[in-house]
């Protein structure tokens, strides 16, 4: 396990980090908004297999190699982002599953496999987030000791920052949507959890 004095300066760095709104961010406050944190859960979950990938790969070198691979990432960020944006593109015209229907038995709401795998893909697919990591975590790994219990260590925090903020932002969609329900607005529900999703979307193809 990494030392407490590492540990006294890693855990607000990386908390910091992860609080910043960005795109993973972003989709788990409008996935609380449209789905309830509950379902949301489900796409927390594909993150953090995500995230932990990245961070692994970061701390075991590999991702200094993806980095070098452009038409690998451009792959990744068109698909992933092309896909987000025309999720946000139904959610904007009130349809889809994504969407939050006028009726809660009027549409199937979405599969757990399908909320997990956008989570999974804006991580995985995020460059930025591949050299984050690449910069910010060897540094906090001694080479004097073993390598695999400190980035293991490493990790479970990183996992256990990112979670709470995720759950931070799901509860904040949450509370936005009771707000804005007292006037019986779905469609404006449905549209500014839209625009959110397009622009994640194009956040992650254009980034």
């Amino acid at each position: 396990m990494p030392s407490l004095s590492v540990l006294s300066v890693f855990v607000p760095t990386f908390f910091l980090v992860s609080l910043t709104p960005g795109m993973c961010m972003t989709l788990a406050m409008v996935l609380g908004m449209t789905q309830g944190v509950k379902r949301a859960l489900w796409m927390m979950l594909g993150e953090l297999v995500g995230v932990g990938l990245v961070a692994f790969s970061a701390g075991a070198g590999v991702a200094a190699l993806m980095l070098k691979l452009p038409a690998l990432f451009a792959l990744f960020k068109w698909l992933g982002g092309a896909y987000l944006v025309y999720l946000g593109w139904l959610m904007w015209r009130s349809r889809g599953r994504m969407a939050i229907p006028d009726n809660l038995e009027d549409t199937a709401p979405p599969r757990r496999r399908e909320l997990a795998m956008q989570g999974f893909v804006t991580a995985v697919a995020n460059p930025k987030g591949w050299a984050f990591f690449v910069a910010l975590l060897p540094p906090f790994i001694d080479p004097a000791r073993p390598v695999l219990t400190q980035l293991a260590g490493l990790i479970l925090v990183i996992l256990s920052l990112e979670f709470t903020c995720l759950l931070l932002y799901a509860s904040g969609g949450k509370s936005l949507r009771h707000l804005l329900a007292r006037g019986g607005s779905v469609r404006l529900l449905n549209r500014i959890a839209g625009t959110l999703m397009i622009g994640v979307g194009l956040w992650l193809a254009l980034g």
